[in-house]
């Protein structure tokens, strides 16, 4: 074999092995989009079915997509309740609850990882095994307080009981342990505050702990349901969640009506999701493999 012989040939097997590269890329890229599509049906079909008239939706037949598609099923659900107002309300409370964990659980982790004091490991230990009592066993007793503390149908018994959570402050000091203690020595010598040290050395380096805490955060309390339902009575202060609930009616015209409801109030979240997927698993991963 000469050499032109031989620079053909592995031109040739160069390019079959890019086309094998490329024909496997593309078999996965359309295995993971038939996986997709069938995940991700039944909330395609609920859209579907958001936007289908009642008399479409109760044949015979099944219909997938709406052969006449209208709006009438959206403006009725924000007629027949505040479905408005009940965003706004639960916008004000995740975003609350949001922002204040991010607060307190990250002062509380830089404690834990930074400072020296007595007990410090016991009082790690306890905080984490608060994440085994279900919110089920202290939902009781946390009425009770609350309601003697005159808080009810308010934002504040919304918002206050879920200022801080274990597994924030576990996802923040996972990340704060990857630092070297010298660096918080460091600036202590140079004559920075703790709060100017967690502030301008400690958020900066933690953006994908920040990022996966707020999205698990907002879409916890988006999720919410019996909290609110306990502890308010009023439309003023209801939430969306229990917002959808009130559409449900014993009239069957009205499923068409409520999965518009539904539609709606996932939207929110589910945009929250993408936009932060990447730093919610980036930061879910690297506070498992860290500290």
């Amino acid at each position: 074999m000469n050499q032109d012989e031989l620079e053909k040939f592995k031109q040739t097997a160069v390019q079959k092995a890019v086309l094998r590269r490329r024909a496997g890329k593309l078999a996965l890229v359309m295995a993971n989009l038939a996986m997709s599509v069938f995940i991700l049906l039944p909330l395609l079909y609920a859209v579907s079915i958001a936007f289908m008239p009642s008399s479409e939706l109760f044949t015979t037949s099944m219909n997938l997509i709406p052969s006449s598609p209208t709006l009438e099923n959206f403006r009725q659900a924000m007629v027949k309740i505040p479905l408005s107002r009940f965003i706004l309300n639960s916008f004000l409370v995740a975003g609350c609850i949001t922002f204040g964990q991010m607060i307190s659980c990250s002062l509380a982790a830089f404690s834990f990882s930074f400072l020296d004091f007595k007990g410090k490991n016991l009082l790690f230990m306890v905080v984490m095994a608060t994440m085994m009592i279900p919110g089920e066993a202290t939902i009781i007793s946390n009425y009770l307080t609350v309601s003697g503390f005159k808080w009810l149908d308010s934002y504040q018994v919304l918002i206050i009981p879920y200022l801080t959570s274990a597994m924030g402050i576990f996802l923040f000091r996972q990340f704060y342990k990857s630092f070297p203690i010298s660096l918080y020595e460091s600036a202590k010598i140079d004559g920075c505050s703790n709060l100017r040290f967690i502030y301008s050395i400690l958020l900066p380096l933690t953006k994908s702990a920040i990022g996966a805490m707020a999205v698990y955060t907002f879409i916890n309390a988006w999720n919410m349901y019996m909290w609110p339902l306990l502890v308010t009575g009023s439309d003023r202060m209801r939430t969306v969640q229990i917002g959808i609930g009130m559409l449900d009616s014993v009239d069957s015209q009205s499923i068409s009506m409520m999965v518009a409801g539904v539609v709606m109030i996932i939207v929110p979240s589910i945009s929250v999701f993408i936009a932060g997927q990447r730093q919610l698993i980036r930061g879910m991963f690297s506070g498992a493999v860290k500290g």
